[in-house]
């Protein structure tokens, strides 16, 4: 079983290993390199295989494990950069880091805290580090918790939901299923392609 196989994942776990990956990649700083999009989508496409299927999933589980553990993870991690990261970053004795987190600050500043925890959601790595970035630059909690939760749903359910309607009107698709993952994985990382475009150009 790899990490990183969505497939695997949920066939050694089911909707409880959807729920921990969630979690981990959106609450701990060491979830980064976990597969959110590609396993939401892969859940998704699973619950829709006939229920005599051996890969098949229930939707009502899945529904409720992914932003479950979507919702909680990010709350975690703001608590931990809350807690824990003035007394990591906000430190002038170390001036490239606290350079950084003074950009940072001004980014969530200029765009809006809302727009930045719901629109990082959709972008990989960012969505592990936005939460605890949140806490440890002093976002309110309530506007956190609010703005979250409404990036959580849409995010998690949105994903999860489109790889059932996709696995629902294409009957066998789950025997291609790689292939489509590998589609979902490049699409969430154009954004970040984009943004590394867009930094290279400006420098």
């Amino acid at each position: 079983m790899g990490l990183l196989d969505p497939e695997s994942l949920i066939s050694s776990f089911g909707a409880i290993g959807v729920f921990a990956v969630l979690f981990a990649e959106t609450g701990l700083l060491i979830g980064f390199f976990l597969p959110g999009d590609s396993l939401l989508f892969t859940a998704g496409l699973l619950a829709a295989t006939p229920v005599a299927s051996a890969a098949h999933l229930p939707l009502e589980q899945v529904l409720v494990a992914a932003p479950a553990g979507a919702l909680l993870g990010a709350q975690v991690g703001y608590l931990i950069g809350r807690r824990a990261g003035p007394a990591l970053l906000e430190r002038p004795e170390h001036p490239r880091r606290y350079a950084g987190v003074q950009r940072a600050r001004g980014v969530l500043e200029k765009y809006g805290y809302g727009r930045a925890v719901v629109l990082g959601r959709f972008i990989p790595v960012v969505r592990t580090l936005m939460n605890p970035l949140a806490g440890t630059l002093g976002m309110p909690a309530p506007a956190f918790t609010l703005w979250q939760v409404v990036g959580g749903l849409v995010w998690s359910l949105g994903i999860v939901l489109a790889g059932y309607l996709l696995g629902s009107r294409v009957p066998g698709l789950e025997r291609y299923l790689l292939p489509f993952v590998a589609v979902v994985v490049v699409a969430s990382l154009v954004p970040v392609a984009v943004q590394v475009l867009r930094s290279g150009r400006r420098r």
